[in-house]
């Protein structure tokens, strides 16, 4: 028996009657959280606004992209530039290889597994600013990672300030960061079937052949989206820097968003700020469009393939 036009049975649903409202929160939260402030920075960025005309800031000089001109000319954004690229890269190619190595080693079952696992994620749980505190006060000259060095007939120096602090800036956001990569990587273990690795072993494949030709395929996934969000994230990082090194920071390790907040908060040129925070978004984008492109082709060959 079939149904007349223009009548349906009681629970089925009518495509054409989704309950589009339901997704009004999240836009509201969108759009105060991202859309208006993004909106709002990118107005700022076009005007003179400085602490004298912050107060009535909507009738702040209209100056347009001077701005925009003055940050790249500006030594002080390359210099931004080129220590957050580095700073980013170079954190991302460490943890990579102590993520992907602490999953290997608690990926097969062994007394303990669930606690190893556990105790891996303990840097990446606490929040920035609690392991910039604590780092910043063992970095100090009277701290105790000099006090060990020292007991082991090295000088150990100033950590916190001069050229040094950019390598302490790297692995101190290293020791953070690993997990991130060791999470993705052990959830792209889970996927390689047990009958896999048993196959290989009859094969008499050795754990080199194993690591090459079943484990580093299967994480190729996980570890370029790990490579990208890491990366982002570490050219993104502004409490690690702040807290670690405080304001001004170090010109070695004047980061973008440190640089930013400078420019913003205690020159007071929230104009200019606003330029730089506006740029730091595009550099952060793109990287991020290449990546979601290659998905998005590969996505495309593998159907094709199909």
């Amino acid at each position: 028996m079939t149904d007349r036009p223009g009548t349906r049975r009681p629970g089925r649903t009518d495509n054409r009657g989704r309950p589009l409202w339901l997704l009004l929160p999240g836009g509201v939260l969108i759009a105060l959280v991202i859309i208006i402030p993004a909106v709002l920075a990118l107005w700022m960025s076009l005007l003179a606004l400085d602490q004298y005309s912050l107060r009535q800031w909507l009738s702040a000089p209209f100056i347009g992209i001077a701005n925009y001109v003055e940050t790249f000319v500006s030594s002080r954004l390359l210099h931004g530039v080129w220590v957050s690229v580095a700073f980013g890269v170079l954190t991302t190619a460490l943890t990579i290889p102590i993520g992907v190595a602490a999953a290997l080693a608690v990926h097969t079952r062994f007394r303990g597994r669930g606690l190893v696992r556990s105790a891996f994620l303990i840097p990446y749980v606490l929040p920035s600013f609690v392991t910039a505190t604590i780092w910043r006060t063992l970095l100090q000259p009277s701290g105790a990672v000099n006090g060990l060095l020292d007991r082991l007939g090295i000088d150990g120096g100033q950590w916190l300030v001069g050229d040094r602090s950019f390598w302490t800036l790297v692995l101190v956001d290293t020791w953070t960061a690993w997990p991130f990569v060791y999470l993705l990587a052990l959830a792209g273990l889970q996927v390689i079937d047990r009958e896999t690795h048993e196959a290989a072993a009859l094969d008499g494949a050795s754990w080199r052949q194993k690591l090459r030709f079943i484990v580093l395929p299967a994480l190729r996934g996980p570890l370029s989206l790990a490579v990208i969000i890491a990366t982002l994230s570490h050219i993104n990082n502004f409490t690690l820097p702040y807290v670690l090194f405080g304001s001004p920071a170090p010109r070695p390790v004047e980061v973008l968003p440190m640089l930013t907040y400078t420019t913003s908060f205690e020159t007071f040129r929230f104009g200019l700020g606003s330029a730089m925070a506006i740029l730091s978004v595009v550099l952060i984008a793109i990287p991020l469009f290449v990546y979601l492109r290659a998905v998005r082709l590969d996505t495309g060959t593998t159907a094709g393939e199909r």
